[in-house]
């Protein structure tokens, strides 16, 4: 999601959001860690969307 999606999002959008990257992050650790991983780029982008989010939402407070 790009920066400025992001910044238009509320609050709690972006605690939401924040959840769901969080699973998605989990359920990749586990793909890498049972040897099923697909894609292994995704778990960067998803650590750095995390990031991205967390940053925002500090903005906001």
């Amino acid at each position: 999601m790009e920066l400025k999606e992001l910044r238009e999002k509320s609050p709690a959008d972006l605690k939401a959001h924040l959840v769901d990257l969080h699973k998605e992050q989990f359920a990749l650790r586990m793909q890498k860690a049972t040897g099923q991983l697909s894609a292994p780029h995704r778990i960067r982008q998803v650590r750095r969307e995390i990031a991205r989010t967390m940053t925002v939402l500090t903005e906001k407070k």
